[in-house]
């Protein structure tokens, strides 16, 4: 009988510790199990062939035993993400063999949901299935209201982008761009600070592995442009608390992710009264608390990828047991856009 292969969580690494991509002794492990069949599927329930996982920072909290937006992976379950596939058998209205859809499904081939769990993924000008992962996933989504409903971004703003390289920095930096602001950018190498400028827009950008990073970024946002509007962070760190000194009256601070402290400890930030001195916020936020205006987020990605405005950049990994070491390959920062594993 044919298997369907899942990979499931081992073991926590800690909240200091690091993922260990082996499947036979590491974080997470390989197993196999029948592939489900249309008598499987209960009533208002279908089956989805996944074709495409997406590899998140957030994934490394969810390893944690600890309270967050999303209940922590639990041992012996399939290992949690976004997914993109299609549907073999449908037990729902909703959904018809062959629909293209996007799902939580987990790291597996093969997935029963409630319909009520899976979104279609209908076909948009000038776009792609993938781009359900990227512009029009979380990625895009959370750069979007990250941008305008928690930054509130505005033409002529100086905007400062960490992390830029990345599957949300990434799209930020044009959607800032879009907007008519002026936009610094940080970025892990020499490449992607090419790859930002040259190709997404960005009006500089930094690496950090620069031994003058600090000095250099700091005195482009203060000296060259005048202290910054707005910042999207998906640093935390170091890198925002220069940030936090470098700030207008009434800047705005969307706190997105934290990559630099996700394997380690965080020791806190220090600048942070200038917050105060500056009159200006900080304020995290969770995608899923703007799902009612998604429809329209997506209208203006549609448009923009008609128009030519947004270009998108997929770092693809094959094979579903290559998932664990993507994630790895993830907070090494291999990728410039989304990383994504292809199943099939």
């Amino acid at each position: 009988m044919s298997q369907n292969t899942q990979i499931i969580l081992r073991e926590r690494p800690g909240i200091q510790g690091t993922v260990n991509p082996s499947l036979e002794s590491g974080t997470f492990a390989l197993q196999k199990s029948p592939i489900p069949t249309e008598k499987d599927v209960p009533d208002g329930s279908v089956l989805i062939k996944v074709r495409y996982v997406s590899i998140d920072p957030a994934m490394r909290g969810w390893l944690n035993d600890t309270r967050s937006y999303l209940p922590p992976a639990k041992i012996g379950d399939v290992f949690r993400c976004a997914a993109l596939g299609e549907i073999v058998h449908s037990k729902s209205p909703s959904f018809t063999v062959g629909d293209p859809i996007a799902a939580s499904t987990g790291w597996q081939q093969y997935a029963i949901l409630p319909a009520k769990l899976v979104e279609a993924a209908p076909a948009k000008k000038g776009a792609e299935l993938i781009d359900y992962l990227g512009v029009f996933g979380s990625s895009g989504l959370t750069a979007y209201f990250g941008l305008f409903e928690v930054a509130k971004a505005k033409q002529g703003d100086v905007v400062v982008v960490t992390g830029a390289a990345g599957s949300v920095g990434s799209i930020v930096v044009q959607l800032a761009k879009i907007k008519g602001c002026t936009v610094i950018a940080t970025a892990g190498s020499d490449d992607k600070v090419k790859w930002l400028k040259e190709e997404l827009g960005a009006d500089d950008a930094f690496s950090y592995r620069s031994p003058t990073f600090f000095q250099d970024l700091r005195n482009c946002i203060v000296r060259k442009h005048k202290f910054a509007h707005c910042v999207f962070d998906n640093v935390g760190g170091a890198q925002l608390d220069l940030l936090l000194g470098c700030l207008r009256k009434h800047a705005r601070i969307a706190l997105c992710g934290a990559i630099s402290d996700y394997n380690g400890v965080t020791n806190g930030l220090k600048n942070y009264l200038a917050l105060i001195g500056q009159s200006a916020t900080i304020q995290g936020f969770i995608v899923f608390d703007y799902a009612d205006k998604y429809d329209a987020a997506r209208t203006d990605f549609a448009k923009w990828l008609g128009e030519g405005k947004l270009k998108r950049n997929f770092y693809t990994r094959e094979g579903l047991e290559n998932a664990p070491q993507a994630l790895i390959d993830l907070f090494s920062g291999v990728n410039k856009g989304k990383m994504v594993v292809k199943v099939a």
